[in-house]
């Protein structure tokens, strides 16, 4: 599934992450834990109470509550109303059946697979991975204090959105926060000279072959010799610079010759932009690994033990 084949995300709420707390350290494996950063996080259950029953304060769905400490039984894990976890704080899914309608009622619905079948459910999975990823880096972009407003809208083209993946592609042109902690993350990103050298001479091509500069009554214009008919070109090389040439009705002045000089594309540029690409990518995916944990259904949709991914002919 390629960014290419999907419908523009509808642009997320602008809404403020709030830090979740730690996990409790006698929480049982089935409650995903938080980052790895006794630091970062406060002690103590969600809301500092045991007894309390907090609403998700990630995404401000009040339809998603946890009662007891964060360390108890896992809440709703398969009731339907989560999207997922972050940092071991559940995710309300209110926002993702909002998306989905607003995809549906859009102007690419008829591009959208039948309700209900395998690839709408791999759209589900599709566009909560897009929001988890969203919600991840609003949350990092809030731990580092990022300006968001500065992150200036994109528009992706296809290698850059190819090398990103769909998904966050597709979060990194509809997130501030996306942008901002992509360019936080990759603002030490170098590229040595000597392998924009060897870039340069691995994909460097030969000199164009020489053109011809030729004036006729209608103007003047630049010919490989090639592309002449071959009476004309024949008579212009053996007349050579200077002459002026009848063929068929056609007088043709031979003005001179050219090599054409294609200027060299910026291949340093190029190169630092897939590598800041590539230091992305492999920082998210090490985050979501740690901070991310979805719910049965809405797994990412390249995962192999989820049931809807198969490929068919």
């Amino acid at each position: 599934m390629t960014a290419a084949h999907l419908p523009s995300m509808p642009p997320p709420p602008d809404r403020t992450s709030a830090d979740p707390g730690p996990r409790d350290p006698a929480a049982p494996a089935g409650v995903p834990p938080a980052r790895r950063d006794p630091a970062a996080r406060a002690p103590g259950p969600v809301g500092g109470d045991p007894s309390l029953t907090s609403t998700d304060a990630l995404n401000g769905d009040p339809s998603v509550t946890v009662t007891g400490p964060l360390g108890g039984e896992p809440f709703g894990f398969d009731d339907g109303r989560l999207l997922g976890w972050l940092d071991g704080r559940p995710l309300g899914r209110g926002d993702l059946q909002r998306r989905l309608a607003a995809l549906r009622g859009g102007p690419r619905a008829s591009a959208l697979p039948e309700p209900g079948s395998a690839e709408d459910r791999q759209l589900t999975r599709w566009v909560a991975q897009v929001m988890l990823t969203e919600l991840l880096c609003r949350a990092e972009a809030a731990e580092r204090g990022l300006d968001t407003d500065a992150a200036a809208p994109v528009r992706l083209d296809q290698r850059a959105a190819v090398e990103l993946g769909s998904i966050t592609a597709a979060a990194f042109e509809g997130s501030a926060a996306v942008r901002a902690v992509y360019e936080a993350v990759t603002a030490d990103v170098t590229v040595p000279p000597e392998q924009v050298a060897v870039y340069a001479a691995a994909v460097s091509r030969p000199e164009g072959p020489v053109e011809w500069r030729l004036s006729t009554p209608g103007g003047e214009f630049d010919a490989a010799p090639g592309t002449l008919p071959g009476r004309l070109a024949d008579a212009l090389a053996a007349a050579g610079p200077g002459a002026t040439v009848t063929v068929d009705g056609d007088t043709v002045t031979f003005l001179g010759t050219r090599r054409p000089q294609a200027e060299p594309p910026p291949h340093d540029r190029h190169l630092l932009e897939a590598a800041r690409r590539l230091a992305f990518v492999r920082w998210l995916d090490h985050a979501r690994a740690h901070r991310l944990r979805s719910v049965p259904g809405l797994e990412h949709p390249g995962d192999p033990a989820q049931p809807d991914n198969h490929h068919r002919h």
